[in-house]
């Protein structure tokens, strides 16, 4: 099993945070996907901190939370492998799954237990990135585009609700460009210096943040973007 890593904790985001463009569109494309088909026993798959449970717990019966390590809150119900799910076939009737299918190898097991522990007519919510830095290395193992999704989902049974861009080319252009400036703070050198000064004590990570979402809603194209969020039915 792998060791604990840390994760997210919940659903609020601050505005001068580095990853709020990311998160951003990500939550409110998981905010409405949740609202709309969510219902019954709910399977947190890969759950992490369960940082959406406030969101899915009052329209779920029931929910239990499986990872493949324990989270650092110890939010995790049942570790187990993604790939090898220890439940019966046709156990729930929501499976939600946020940013995971990209450190699973065997990502076609993965969608194929999904699809066997739903019941007929479940639903499965699933967000993946498109456009990420390496994370959790060395389990990283995939970036899919949306077709690639398509087939992946249809090719295990499911019939796809959608498929959703989270943001755009925008939104995933001024959020590389934070993550490319960030990541060079861990070196003390007087550039990376004066790039913390800039961005994190004058504030120019919020402005970047507020011109993204602007620059994504105003003139949106999908043809980059961050994430992608799949809402599919089992028939």
């Amino acid at each position: 099993m792998r060791k604990e890593m840390p994760r997210l904790k919940g659903v609020s985001i601050k505005k001068k945070s580095p990853d709020y463009i990311h998160l951003y569109f990500l939550m409110t494309d998981l905010k409405e996907a949740i609202n709309n088909f969510t219902k019954g026993k709910l399977l947190d798959l890969g759950c992490g901190n369960k940082p959406y449970k406030e969101w899915y717990q009052p329209l779920t019966t029931e929910s239990t939370g499986c990872d493949a390590t324990q989270s650092t809150e110890q939010l995790v119900d049942t570790i187990c492998l993604a790939t090898d799910l220890p439940y019966e076939t046709n156990t729930f009737d929501t499976v939600i799954s946020t940013q995971v299918l990209e450190h699973v190898y065997d990502h076609h097991s993965m969608i194929k237990e999904a699809y066997r522990v739903l019941k007929p007519q479940g639903n499965i919510i699933l967000t993946v990135p498109f456009t990420w830095e390496l994370h959790e290395e060395p389990y990283d193992f995939f970036r899919i585009s949306k077709h690639g999704l398509k087939e992946l989902f249809e090719e295990a049974g499911f019939e796809i609700n959608y498929i959703k861009a989270n943001g755009g080319k925008w939104a995933a252009m001024f959020q590389m460009m934070l993550n490319t400036v960030y990541s060079t703070f861990k070196y003390k050198t007087v550039k990376s210096k004066i790039l913390k000064l800039l961005f994190i004590e004058l504030k120019l990570t919020w402005l970047i943040n507020h011109i993204a979402i602007w620059a994504d809603k105003k003139y949106r194209d999908d043809i980059w973007t961050i994430n992608y969020i799949v809402v599919a039915k089992k028939i």
